[in-house]
């Protein structure tokens, strides 16, 4: 089930008086780094013990263990809106998921769970609640997700990443609603861009094209890449995350850099690219925003999909923050001609980097943080 505290832990907890706060969420990283990214805040506020409670298989354990807190695995089944003859066993799933995450809070006894979404949160949420535990809970897409809808039923405090979300909840659950932005890592706003050129080894005056998929990378801008690089290198070096695809086979040149992955050293690559070519989920387009970056997107469309990458591509558009191409609209005839656009107009990379820095001007993750001293 998990890790269990030896004694000379439990001994320094009760010496130093120390509150309890619990974190919950996973799946993929968008639902643990703005979890990490809170916990980082509440750390630096005071000595907080925190632990998290994620799926036992997957990403989780090691991402959240990788920043120095404590994980208790769980059995988790994922939330699914359409027929599969796996919702049956996934029932047994989140069945065990809720007793299982009980059996924790009611041995570590948190003084409050905070949720960043996720299928594996929806039974440590119910399994706070049945324990009389405050649950926070936080959503980063226009539109909630399932395990949002589920979680709201349990929760004392609702944030939100934009104003407009307030519409999609039942005016019973109004008073709990907070807009606070999304949580990004404090190392966002402390970026340099100095670090990023001096990582990639290039000049400090190169224009950078900052191409992101996902941890996994995206093949459809992989493909878009490789079908336009020698037009996108007329403006700029281009560098691509690609992914751990062994398949690449595009080599490394002077005006385009792949990497696999980036890790610690994103928020100073990031800080320093003119623009960034990217997919639209919640975690990226707001690390993008606090840095003021103007993008281009290109969001997850289709049946595999529930529409959220879209919307917020479209909010981030209206915003005048990026370009996005949608679907069909993805081609590599329309992706040249926008990227050639913005290159080439000044004024509107300005006015872009303008709005964008704008919507990430709200530190969300101070703001929540505060938001949880103050109910303990």
């Amino acid at each position: 089930m998990g890790q269990k505290l030896n004694c000379e832990s439990c001994l320094n907890r009760l010496l130093l008086g120390m509150l309890t706060i619990a974190f919950t969420g996973g799946g993929t990283g968008g639902h643990i780094y703005p979890g990490l990214a809170v916990a980082a805040y509440l750390r630096q506020r005071g000595a907080y013990r925190i632990f998290w409670i994620g799926s036992n298989k997957g990403m989780d354990r090691e991402i959240v263990e990788k920043a120095g807190i404590e994980f208790f695995g769980i059995p988790s089944g994922k939330l699914r809106r359409y027929v599969s003859p796996q919702n049956v066993s996934d029932v047994f799933r989140i069945g065990a998921g809720f007793f299982a995450a009980r059996g924790i809070l009611r041995r570590e006894k948190p003084q409050l769970l905070f949720s960043k979404g996720g299928f594996v949160s929806v039974p440590p949420c119910a399994a706070a609640a049945s324990l009389g535990i405050p649950v926070f809970t936080h959503e980063s897409d226009f539109s909630p997700g399932l395990a949002t809808k589920l979680n709201t039923r349990f929760a004392k405090q609702i944030f939100l990443a934009y104003q407009d979300t307030v519409a999609f909840f039942q005016p019973k659950y109004r008073n709990r609603l907070l807009v606070s932005g999304n949580p990004v890592r404090p190392d966002f706003r402390t970026a340099d861009p100095a670090k990023g050129y001096a990582f990639l080894g290039v000049n400090n005056d190169e224009r950078v094209l900052l191409v992101l998929g996902a941890s996994q990378g995206a093949r459809q801008i992989n493909e878009l890449v490789q079908d336009t690089l020698p037009e996108l290198t007329r403006y700029y070096t281009v560098v691509h995350q690609v992914g751990p695809s062994t398949e690449w086979k595009l080599a490394k040149t002077e005006k385009y850099r792949p990497y696999p992955f980036f890790y610690e050293e994103l928020p100073h690559v990031l800080a320093a690219a003119e623009l960034v070519l990217c997919r639209s989920g919640a975690g990226t387009v707001w690390e993008c925003a606090t840095l003021g970056r103007p993008m281009v997107l290109i969001p997850l469309s289709g049946s595999a999909t529930r529409g959220d990458q879209v919307e917020n591509a479209r909010v981030f558009e209206k915003a005048g923050a990026a370009v996005a191409l949608i679907g069909n609209a993805a081609t590599p005839t329309a992706l040249v001609q926008t990227i050639s656009s913005v290159a080439q107009n000044a004024e509107k990379r300005r006015l872009m980097a303008e709005a964008s820095a704008c919507l990430g001007k709200t530190d969300s993750a101070a703001f929540i943080a505060e938001t949880i001293v103050n109910a303990l």
